[in-house]
């Protein structure tokens, strides 16, 4: 039986299947879903917990021989099979499929695995371990999604979480929901349960570095060229790599080249930053961007390609100094066009 993410605890209540598998590549929500049935398992009577990981050389008769062994200690067992790839092989895939055609009458079998595409969920092996027990596939959270995650995660951990709030959170850490976690973690530790505002995110939830890279945009967009250039150099001699440097601006400049071809269709700046999400100690500073031209903005995303190409060995230049130039140009300084 295959389940989606929020259907598994309705599922463990109903009782514990003879077989799980959890498989994606979201560190913290297959992390989590594993450790829903491993709890759940603990409440059924498996006391005792074997873990088995597929390295290179690994045995797959142990886990068969896992299924008829006995227990020295409970009558309820755990076996956890970790595969990071998501690929068993075919000696991988003979010794699943044995398994899931008679798994063991106590025992509960979790197969937490790396990313398995769709591809591979139609194989022997999978389906007759889906047929058998639970498949739970997890898929990476699309940014649409990610704001609402964010609330519904901090009202959990007693946090009142404003909706600018969650969506400057979902900013700061998009594709990452184990730092996501970690920062919520984080703002009940200094606020307790308290209301969360856009402010208190942006002043709890930064970069390690004295400098950090969303100060770096702020102050392109607010025209102060000479800070730009101070935070540029923190960046670089606390050892920021470029790499996130370029993603911080580009992402800007993108998100500006869009809002600003908006307004040139004849949507009011209000409308478009309202339609974009953003929180309201940030529109005075988009609203001076959305003043460009959209040529404007694309031409900055051309140069932010350019850069990316460095980054990666496949143009040459100096990557700091192009970057320090792309900020200078957000923060409306003219700059000689490159060669």
């Amino acid at each position: 039986m295959k389940i989606r993410a929020g259907q598994l605890t309705a599922q463990l209540k109903k009782g514990l299947a003879p077989i799980y598998i959890i498989s994606g590549d979201e560190p913290l929500l297959v992390q989590e879903a594993s450790d829903q049935v491993r709890q759940a398992a603990r409440d059924g009577g498996c006391h005792e917990r074997i873990v088995m990981t597929v390295e290179k050389g690994f045995d797959w008769n142990s886990l068969l021989q896992e299924r008829s062994g006995m227990s020295l200690f409970a009558e309820k067992r755990l076996l956890e099979l970790r595969l990071p790839s998501g690929k068993p092989g075919d000696a991988g895939g003979k010794a699943l499929r044995a398994y899931a055609e008679a798994p063991a009458t106590d025992d509960v079998l979790l197969i937490i695995a790396g990313k398995i595409d769709s591809r591979s969920q139609q194989t022997k092996w999978y389906k007759t371990v889906e047929a058998a027990g639970v498949a739970l596939p997890i898929w990476p959270m699309a940014l649409a999604e990610l704001p609402g995650w964010i609330q519904q995660r901090m009202k959990a951990n007693k946090l009142r979480p404003t909706g600018d709030a969650a969506q400057l959170l979902a900013e700061r850490v998009e594709g990452n929901l184990l730092a996501c976690a970690q920062e919520i973690d984080k703002l009940f530790l200094i606020h307790g349960a308290a209301e969360i505002d856009a402010e208190m995110i942006a002043d709890a939830v930064a970069n390690s570095a004295r400098f950090d890279i969303f100060g770096l945009v702020d102050s392109a967009l607010s025209a102060n060229g000479e800070r730009v250039a101070r935070m540029m150099s923190g960046l670089r001699s606390e050892g920021v790599e470029p790499v996130l440097v370029l993603w911080a601006l580009s992402r800007e400049i993108r998100t500006l080249a869009s809002m600003s071809f908006e307004v040139s269709r004849g949507i009011t700046p209000d409308q478009v930053m309202r339609s974009h999400r953003v929180w309201d100690k940030r529109k005075p500073l988009i609203k001076q961007g959305l003043r460009r031209s959209p040529r404007q903005w694309w031409y900055l995303l051309h140069r932010a390609g350019q850069i990316d190409r460095m980054i990666k060995g496949q143009a040459a230049g100096n990557v700091w100094d192009e970057l320090l130039q792309l900020g200078l140009m957000m923060a409306g300084k003219r700059i000689a066009r490159a060669s």
